[in-house]
Order: C-alpha cells, then structure tokens, then sequence
C-alpha cells in the first residue's frame, strides 16, 4: 500500500501531451511541467532515471567543458543539462552539456540558440538515438561544429565534427582533444573523473 505521499506526487504527475506541438509550444509547456523532456517531431517524450556512473560523467564531463573554456580565455561558456537545442521547428533536444560563444544568454533563457558544441553521455537506452537521430540532427543546427558522444562505460569519446559538407568521426581513449571552433583543448580523461 502506497503511503498518502507517494499518493500525491503520482496525482501531481500530468500526463505528456497527445497533440503534437511546435517547440515554442513545447517550450512554454516545458517551463510548467518540471522534468527533463525532449521534442521529436512534434511529441514530448520524458527522460528516463539514470545511473549513478551516468550521472558522474555528466558533471565530469561539465566540469571539464567549463575549465577548457577558462583555460581558453574564449567569449564561450559552458552549460550543464537543461538547456533546450532547437533543432528545427518540432524538434528540441536537450544534451547533457554544450558550449555557446558570444553574448551571454539572459538568466531566465531556456534555449541556447547558438550552441558550438553539444555532449550527449551515452547509456544503454539512449546510445542507438545518440548515434543516429541526435547526430543528424545536431548537425542541421549552423553553428554546430563538434558533438562529442561520452561512453562512461568504455571511457571512450567519440568526437563527430563539421568538416566543410562533410562530418569527419574519431574515437578517442586519451590525451586530449582540440575543438576548433571555438579554440579549446579538452583533456580526454577529465571527461572520466569522478567529481
């Protein structure tokens, strides 16, 4: 039996959308609905719980992003999960880490509109869409030039990157990794380490 709590928060959960929506709609939805959410073609669709190790190497792999950009002295920042990519009009992704140059975004944006370079952490259900879907899709965004896919459990990064019209692809295991545009360097094992 279910405490009176459990109850409530079930009754508190609302239902993802049935109509398709555009990703303003879905943006705007997004910010009363509290949860980590994607649009693909139209449709919400929630996040599932993650892992422990998954979770690490998120914050390792935002750790690292912000202390290249510092070390760069690039007009970039880096941004953990929870900012909103727009891919095209009723697609939305959200990676686990990106980097933006330029102006700084308000302190009430949801969207980077500009993202330079986007980092999915792979895990069992989400790699075979990180590496087909989200990678065609990032790269219909202009100013994408890098998506680095980070697979905790091989301690491997596949590096993907705009190449004129094409997309050139690395794995790699160590030393570190240039990342041009914007101008950092980027150390493959601090991806790895547990904050």
């Amino acid at each position: 039996m279910l405490a009176q709590g459990a109850i409530d928060r079930f009754d508190a959960m609302k239902p993802l959308p049935q109509t398709p929506m555009n990703v303003d709609e879905y943006l705007a939805w997004s910010e009363a609905n509290p949860g980590r959410y994607e649009l693909v073609q139209g449709k919400v669709y929630a996040m599932a719980a993650e892992r422990a190790r998954r979770a690490r190497t998120r914050v390792a792999v935002f750790d690292a992003l912000r202390s290249a950009v510092r070390g760069a002295g690039v007009g970039c920042e880096a941004m953990p999960d929870g900012m909103t990519v727009r891919i095209d009009a009723h697609t939305a992704y959200e990676p686990d880490a990106l980097i933006y140059c330029g102006p700084r975004i308000g302190p009430d944006a949801i969207e980077v509109k500009n993202p330079v370079i986007v980092v999915e952490v792979l895990s069992s259900s989400t790699r075979r869409i990180d590496a087909s879907e989200k990678l065609i899709g990032y790269f219909q965004v202009p100013s994408i030039h890098h998506y680095l896919m980070v697979d905790p459990d091989r301690r491997t990064v596949v590096h993907h990157r705009r190449a004129g019209d094409r997309i050139d692809t690395a794995f790699i295991q160590d030393g570190s990794l240039r990342l041009d545009p914007p101008g950092l360097e980027l150390s493959i094992p601090a991806l790895f380490e547990e904050p």
